[in-house]
C-alpha cells in the first residue's frame, strides 16, 4: 500500500490550507485515515483521524479549525486547515489502517511540510 501527501506550503497566520492523501495498492479495506504532525524533537502527535463509518476525531489543539474528510471510494482523505498559526507549523504525515489478505496493518505516507508564518 502506498500513500502520496500533497498540499503542503507556506502560508500566513491565519491563513488555510488543504492537504490530501491518496491510497493505493492491495487495499482490501480501508479501516482508517488520518493525519499526524511532527516538529524537532517532538513526537508525532495525532491532528485527526476518520474510520471508514465516518467517525472523527481531533487532537485538541486543530478542533474547531481543521476538518478531515474521506472520499466515497475510501481511497483518499483530505484535512481543511482554517486559521493556521505558527504554532501549526510541521511536517504532517497522512496513515492508512487497512485490512487485506496481510491482516490489518498501518501504511505511512511520505510528509508534507506546512510553514506557517507570523
Amino acid at each position: 500500500v502506498q500513500l502520496q501527501a500533497s498540499g503542503g506550503g507556506l502560508v500566513q497566520a491565519g491563513g488555510s490550507l488543504r492537504l490530501s492523501c491518496a491510497a493505493s495498492g492491495s487495499i482490501g479495506r480501508m479501516d482508517s485515515m488520518g493525519w499526524y504532525q511532527q516538529t524537532p524533537g517532538k513526537q508525532r502527535e495525532l491532528v485527526a483521524t476518520i474510520t471508514r463509518d465516518g467517525w472523527t476525531n481531533y487532537g485538541d489543539a486543530v478542533k474547531g479549525r481543521f476538518t478531515i474528510s474521506m472520499d466515497n471510494a475510501k481511497r483518499a482523505v483530505n484535512l481543511q486547515m482554517l486559521s493556521l498559526q505558527p504554532e501549526d507549523t510541521a511536517v504532517y504525515y497522512c496513515y492508512a489502517v487497512v485490512s487485506n489478505n496481510l491482516g490489518q496493518n498501518t501504511y505511512w505516507g511520505q510528509g508534507t511540510l506546512v510553514t506557517v508564518s507570523s
